[in-house]
């Protein structure tokens, strides 16, 4: 059964992570394809302006939350979700089971070194016989229709792209249909950098105060200041819309 609520207009999956993961098994078992997606608060806002942005990700199949800020967010204007689903842990579990129950996956997306350091890591903490594939996110346009088919041909169970939004999020709702062959496929923007060293992530009291996005601005101020003021800013303004436009 589906159970989703509508935030800001979008419609969201109230499940747990064991549910998301339940979801997935199942699709793998029953050879279908889960399209899934996470929103978190930049995302959101950017999505009141892109409209390429917001069909892609409404037309996922799962859409977890993904910040601890949306959690919140959806509790003050009266729907509950039961937790956040971190992509980034989401992508690590499925990875995991990967080797335990024999799938495979397909890893696109970050620099060639970084994804080459990933695969390492993979290989290293699991087994090679885990992955289908992989290469880095710099390509062009007209590449993205051979790269799918790659993808779809390598016998891959799982794809994961690192790549940022919403670039990510309108590749895989263009070409879901030719990776019908892949039985999940998700988006997991910067997860690679931190899976690979390059970033670091926020410690867990941090994400369980909603207070990543401040992790982030620490380790690379210049670039990441005014894209969270800005960003979490426009989102607090949403939401509070949205609270009296309700009452």
């Amino acid at each position: 059964m589906n159970k989703k609520i509508s935030f800001l207009n979008i419609p969201i999956d109230a499940i747990s992570m064991q549910e998301t993961l339940q979801r997935v098994e199942k699709a793998i078992a029953d050879e279908n394809q889960i399209h899934h997606t996470v929103v978190n608060a930049g995302k959101i806002v950017l999505m009141q302006t892109d409209k390429e942005l917001e069909k892609s990700v409404v037309e996922a199949d799962i859409i977890n939350a993904d910040g601890q800020a949306i959690v919140w967010a959806a509790n003050i204007l009266g729907q509950k979700l039961p937790e956040r689903v971190s992509g980034i842990d989401l992508m690590e579990e499925l990875v995991k089971r990967s080797f335990q129950k024999g799938y495979k996956c397909f890893f696109l997306g970050a620099t060639q070194d970084v994804v080459n350091r990933l695969v390492e890591i993979y290989k290293e903490q699991y087994s090679d016989v885990i992955i289908a594939g992989y290469r880095n996110g710099y390509f062009e346009k007209n590449e993205e229709e051979q790269i799918a088919k790659e993808i779809s041909d390598s016998g891959a169970n799982m794809l994961f792209v690192a790549i940022t939004s919403p670039k990510k999020e309108i590749f895989l709702n263009t070409y879901k249909n030719q990776l019908q062959n892949v039985n999940f496929i998700m988006g997991v923007g910067g997860s690679f950098d931190v899976i690979a060293g390059k970033v670091k992530r926020a410690p867990i009291w941090m994400q369980n105060f909603g207070m990543e996005w401040l992790f982030r601005v620490i380790q690379e101020p210049k670039r990441m200041w005014k894209r969270y003021l800005i960003g979490n800013t426009k989102f607090i303004l949403l939401v509070v819309k949205e609270f009296f436009r309700a009452k």
